[in-house]
């Protein structure tokens, strides 16, 4: 399987497009000599990893995304695959995230237990959906939306993601389209 067709899969599983697929298609490639410093910092980074792991945190059949090392995936996704719009929105959302906390809880995000951060991350989905159902082609995207893709693509597209929340087999036998699904089977990783 190549890069494409890992990416597309990942794109229905997480419900359809994605916001720069079309880069990540045609291969990511770096406007000039960008480094994660030139947009992200290591704090920017750690933060990431918090919203990353309170979308997949930790289970006890699996790792969450902090043990993928989501954050530093988003960065450089961030960098080298959106365009300079979809960066603004992006890191402005990083901000976003903070005023959010601090208007429900007084608190910046990093400084919330689990419940809250679950909480509020919930409230930007729930706004994020909403914003997606009425958005218009030449609408911004929204920043929540960009971190939750992210976080998905990372998470599952890395060696934790793959090979302990899903099932993988790294030589797979032969095609079989009708396997018998049992509750709470894993779903198959791509290789």
């Amino acid at each position: 399987m190549d890069r494409r067709d890992a990416i597309g899969r990942i794109a229905v599983i997480m419900g359809g497009t994605m916001i720069g697929a079309e880069f990540l298609l045609a291969g990511c490639k770096p406007n000039g000599p960008a480094t994660i410093t030139n947009l992200f910092d290591e704090n920017h980074v750690a933060f990431m990893d918090e919203v990353a792991d309170t979308i997949l945190p930790d289970t006890a059949s699996s790792p969450g995304a902090k043990a993928a090392k989501v954050g530093a995936f988003m960065a450089v996704m961030v960098r080298d695959c959106y365009e300079t719009p979809d960066q603004d929105i992006f890191l402005k959302g990083l901000g976003k995230i903070d005023d959010a906390a601090n208007k429900k809880f007084s608190k910046k995000f990093m400084d919330l237990d689990a419940t809250q951060k679950t909480a509020l991350l919930t409230d930007l989905d729930k706004e994020q959906q909403a914003y997606s159902k009425t958005k218009k082609p030449k609408d911004p995207n929204h920043y929540f939306r960009m971190m939750k893709e992210l976080t998905l693509l990372g998470y599952f597209t890395s060696e934790v993601g793959a090979t302990k929340a899903l099932r993988y087999v790294p030589v797979p036998g032969r095609y079989d389209g009708c396997i018998p699904y049992k509750k709470g089977d894993k779903a198959w990783a791509l290789s």
